[in-house]
């Protein structure tokens, strides 16, 4: 399936883009506590929670704080 608007990157795109910023800037970055602090919530979550291990609950938690600031 063919893009509406080609001329806008994807998503997959912004993300790779925002994770570079963040890699050179380090805690300059905007994105970089919030996506740390979602990673600490999931980890904390994983911990908890009987289901998910500790490091899937930090790559989830931080996966979706990342979300969230690409998808702005």
């Amino acid at each position: 399936m063919a893009r509406q608007h080609p001329e806008e990157p994807t998503l997959i795109e912004l993300t790779i883009e925002e994770v570079k910023a963040m890699g050179r800037q380090g805690m300059a970055h905007p994105s970089t506590p919030t996506v740390l602090t979602g990673g600490v919530i999931g980890a904390v979550a994983g911990a908890v929670l009987p289901v998910v291990t500790w490091p899937v609950g930090l790559f989830a938690g931080a996966a979706i704080a990342l979300y969230t600031r690409v998808k702005r």
